[in-house]
């Protein structure tokens, strides 16, 4: 079935207001997987920090490597000034002197890793190996050996050469079958190690090479730090060498906090990408003089204490952090330190007070709602101690009354209906805003956003924010964040990688968050590394030339969604084509997005109005078989972004779009006499 459209743009006026690139801004968070995906370490527990699994006294995802069972583990405390624990390994000589600790990992290759080991060892233990090995045919992939040089802790370090990639490797750490005997007495055949990591040549700073390619084709404008584990984090534990930060176990989502990933890493990874940082800091536990704090460490000048702290931790030069947001969903009951509006709004003026009073010149975020009930306290209590007010917006069934008995079509057209959600959100919200003259400055930021197919607490590994509906359902969320973007000048999708819902570049054969899917590496393939059809959109939009928005009328079809609860959103008439136009700053290139949410497909016919382009268009195209396709680790390509040369003439005369797609055209700005740009 076919439906026809009929698409007006008018260049001839444009925009006020300039479209902000932050709009298009990423969401680094510590959840389930995030770091564990987007660090390139491939070992966990190199502190040695988690509890034993097993009987034997071994700390977490490391295993006993040994030839006889007469060998000893245990669990002590870590060398001076680290964190985590030492893994004690006691020895037989009459065991043929061969034990150590080993672990599952996926490695990369042909590629060379950096090993290095905190480690003490009984004066007769002179040497040991580290050894990858295929699990499967115990295929030698990488050795190397490291003189054991003192009987006190200290570091070592070696080059591991890995001949190819494996999946299914073993990384084992042990003293080896011919090292020389000696007698078996008190304090003899002692090993311990306090820290143990691999990290490959290719690595940028500690992340994955394949991350920072992907996230660089991104153009993000903006990346931020933040989330629920920020409401009881304390900035100063992440800073310093990483051996000596202390293990922080992640309040908010289970697990360990990654040490390894502090402030001078965030940053570093903002550098790499030429994007703007954006930290949000603990209003939860923690107190306006400890956000002052990380304000003057990333801002201050040597001369001042965190300034100095930043230079002695090898960054002289100040940071020059600009934007800080207090507080991430501070009206969510999963918050430490959860408060009402009223609260917030006092709490909000002393951090505000505090961290200006550091650096003046700093952008400040407040914690906001979809929720008036909480907005209007804080922007009537708080509202000229700060510049933009937060919203957090993810669109799922439950405001539908939908479940997984529902059919899947109207599903999909119920996540599609995203932008009508959001439109109402900011029209409450800007009402508000202007409502008093003493915060009418406050701009929107929308500081995370996604599908949400299902709660969390019953999504069972579904990769349902993985689909192509996923991604039409954003792109069209992104026009209407365009279309508002007089007052919205941030946005940042929820997830970068992996994560919780659906990060967009996807590490591994991880499908979904809450670690309700499948085991890692069951696929065989954790090593892949690819973008959800998201990621196409994301990549897209970002990578356009837009600055300003221009005037486009659309006459098309519509549809409607069977909403099982009340809505205070029209469902009735929703239109197929989401559209919004856009153009370049000396308006000579028009940009077209174009969201075809319908089930079927359009015939689209344009009308440059003003416009006398005889030049061909650029067509981008976002499509597949079905809305609920995805990317995998076994397809990571079936999704991807396209594009073409359409004539004018072919819009002129109806241009084909296929149902649940994303478009983007290209257009070359020639106006007719009268015309202004």
């Amino acid at each position: 079935m076919q439906t026809n459209a009929k698409i007006t743009i008018d260049s001839s006026r444009t925009s006020g207001h300039t479209i902000n690139p932050y709009l298009f801004g990423h969401f680094v968070e510590d959840i389930r997987d995030h770091m564990e995906a987007m660090l390139a370490y491939p070992i966990r527990d190199m502190d040695f920090e988690s509890e034993a699994n097993a009987a034997k006294a071994i700390s977490g995802s490391w295993v006993s490597f040994t030839n006889g069972r007469n060998t000893q583990y245990a669990l002590e405390a870590s060398a001076p000034k680290h964190s985590g624990r030492a893994q004690r390994i006691t020895i037989l000589s009459d065991d043929e002197a061969y034990a150590g600790i080993a672990q599952k990992v996926a490695l990369k290759g042909p590629v060379d890793y950096t090993v290095k080991l905190v480690a003490r060892a009984a004066i007769e233990l002179r040497y040991l190996f580290v050894d990858a090995v295929d699990r499967r045919t115990e295929e030698l992939l990488g050795h190397a050996r490291i003189e054991l040089n003192s009987h006190n802790w200290q570091e070592y370090e070696a080059s591991l050469s890995i001949s190819r990639a494996c999946s299914d490797a073993e990384f084992r750490v042990y003293i080896p079958a011919d090292h020389p005997r000696w007698i078996d007495h008190v304090s003899t055949g002692m090993l311990w190690l306090d820290h143990v990591s691999l990290l490959p040549a290719d690595s940028i700073g500690m992340v994955k090479r394949e991350v920072v390619d992907m996230a660089r084709d991104l153009n993000a404008g903006m990346m931020r730090l933040a989330g629920n584990y920020i409401s009881a984090y304390h900035w100063e534990h992440g800073i310093g060498p990483v051996l000596e930060r202390p293990v922080m176990y992640n309040e908010a989502w289970g697990g360990w906090t990654s040490k390894y990933f502090g402030t001078d890493e965030f940053i570093r990874f903002c550098r790499e990408l030429k994007v703007e940082p954006l930290i949000c800091v603990n209003d939860g536990s923690g107190t306006p003089e400890e956000a002052a704090g990380w304000v003057e460490y990333c801002n201050g000048g040597i001369d001042t204490p965190m300034g100095a702290l930043r230079a002695a931790n090898g960054y002289p030069e100040p940071y020059n952090v600009r934007y800080w947001e207090i507080g991430n969903e501070v009206w969510g009951q999963w918050q430490v330190g959860t408060c009402s509006a009223d609260q917030f709004a006092e709490r909000c003026k002393s951090f505000s007070q505090a961290m200006k009073a550091v650096d003046s010149s700093i952008m400040l975020l407040a914690c906001g709602h979809t929720d008036p009930e909480w907005n209007k306290p804080v922007l009537d209590l708080a509202g000229e101690h700060f510049d933009y007010l937060t919203m957090h917006i993810y669109h799922g069934f439950n405001r539908f009354g939908m479940n997984r008995e529902t059919p899947a079509d109207e599903r999909y057209k119920a996540i599609v209906s995203f932008p009508e959600w959001t439109r109402d959100d900011i029209g409450q919200t800007v009402e508000l805003i202007h409502a008093n003259p003493k915060h009418s400055h406050v701009k929107l930021a929308i500081t995370e956003y996604n599908t949400m197919y299902f709660p969390n607490t019953n999504r069972k590994g579904l990769p349902d924010e993985h689909t192509l509906g996923a991604a039409v359902a954003n792109a069209a969320n992104l026009n209407e964040m365009l279309r508002s973007s007089d007052m919205v000048h941030i946005g940042s999708f929820s997830d970068l990688v992996n994560g919780w819902l659906g990060g967009c570049i996807r590490v591994g054969d991880y499908y979904a968050d809450q670690y309700c899917g499948k085991e890692s590496g069951w696929s065989g393939l954790p090593l892949n590394v690819y973008g959800t059809p998201t990621y196409e959109v994301l990549k897209l939009y970002a990578n356009r030339d837009i600055r300003r928005i221009l005037p486009v009328d659309t006459v098309c079809g519509s549809f409607s969604v069977k909403s099982a609860k009340q809505t205070r959103i029209d469902l009735e008439a929703i239109p197929d084509l989401d559209i919004t136009a856009c153009t370049n700053e000396d308006g000579s290139v028009i940009t077209l997005f174009i969201v075809n949410r319908s089930l079927q497909e359009v015939k689209a016919e344009l009308d440059f109005h003003s416009l006398d382009s005889t030049d061909d268009t650029l067509l981008y195209e976002i499509t597949g078989d079905s809305f609920e396709a995805i990317n995998t680790v076994f397809e990571p390509d079936r999704i991807v972004c396209t594009s073409r040369v359409v004539p004018v003439s072919a819009w002129q005369q109806g241009y084909p779009l296929r149902p649940t797609s994303v478009y983007a055209v290209e257009i070359k700005a020639q106006h007719k006499a009268g015309g202004t740009a």
